[in-house]
């Protein structure tokens, strides 16, 4: 049910380093879900959407919420319909396959070829639901109660499952798991995925927003740390405002592309002011 002949080695949008592509394509060989741990923004959502791309599989995304519960990612009854019509006569209220509707887990283990399935966040929703998908995830199949179906994986989906360590989860669960976190990008590795969005980027442009980019991640005191996206995004504003690069790290433009927090801003704008250039600000 495994296949083992497609290897994963990045995409061209996605530059993934040795270590990553590697822990990927162990986990597609032993068939266990690959569960992706690292900082907001280092790319664990684009991993999936990657490797579904240098797969050649399709991409089933499950944002997981507060609110979700495993039972919902397999199917759910759809009693209303029914109701409905039953009321109004619109078919054969009887015939209950009729109302069960997929979720994205039902959805992955029904498909008639191989996908990638993503759980997104996973640690969003409560201490239960890891635990309440173990099943499924060993056993590749469930079944419906109300019609004593049994659904059965027929090519076992490749399962990528992110999390932002915002809650601990089950050791049953992470047994089942092959794991890996994306450690953040060191500046050689970030200039390559820089230019895979930026290709036509001024050099100096890139050097002397790299350079205030690390420098403003090592700010004592910095709650929430500027991401790769957030780099990618201010670097686009950089250039689409005509930034002259020496302007970059005497007055940090477009400074809220990259800090979120009002903490964060004034603890740039004091570290700016320390090095004794001029106060930090918009353009």
């Amino acid at each position: 049910m495994t296949d083992t002949a497609s290897t994963y080695a990045g995409t061209s949008d996605y530059i993934a380093s040795p270590e990553l592509m590697q822990t990927v394509n162990v986990a597609v060989v032993l068939a266990r879900p690959l569960l992706i741990k690292g900082e907001p923004g280092t790319g664990k959502t684009m991993l999936a959407q990657s490797i579904a791309q240098g797969l050649g599989m399709p991409l089933i995304s499950w944002n997981v919420k507060s609110t979700s519960k495993a039972q919902d990612g397999l199917y759910v009854y759809d009693t209303v319909q029914r109701l409905y019509d039953s009321q109004f006569g619109d078919g054969d209220v009887a015939d209950i396959s009729r109302y069960i509707r997929f979720g994205q887990l039902g959805s992955a283990l029904a498909a008639e070829e191989r996908v990638v399935l993503l759980i997104d966040e996973i640690d969003k929703a409560d201490l239960e639901f890891p635990n309440d998908l173990l099943w499924e995830l060993d056993q590749m199949d469930f079944t419906v109660a109300e019609t004593r179906e049994t659904v059965k994986a027929r090519q076992r989906p490749v399962v990528v499952i992110t999390s932002n360590a915002e809650k601990e989860l089950p050791d049953a669960f992470l047994r089942r798991c092959v794991f890996h976190y994306i450690e953040f990008p060191s500046e050689e590795h970030m200039r390559r995925i820089v230019l895979v969005h930026h290709p036509n980027l001024e050099e100096r442009l890139l050097d002397l927003a790299m350079e205030t980019f690390y420098w403003l991640r090592e700010i004592p005191g910095i709650q929430k740390k500027p991401s790769t996206s957030e780099l990618i995004d201010w670097i686009q504003a950089l250039a689409i405002g005509g930034i002259d690069p020496d302007e970059i790290s005497r007055r940090l433009p477009f400074l809220g592309v990259l800090l979120k927090k009002d903490r964060d801003i004034e603890a740039a704008g004091f570290a700016l002011r320390n090095k004794g250039v001029t106060r930090a600000g918009g353009r």
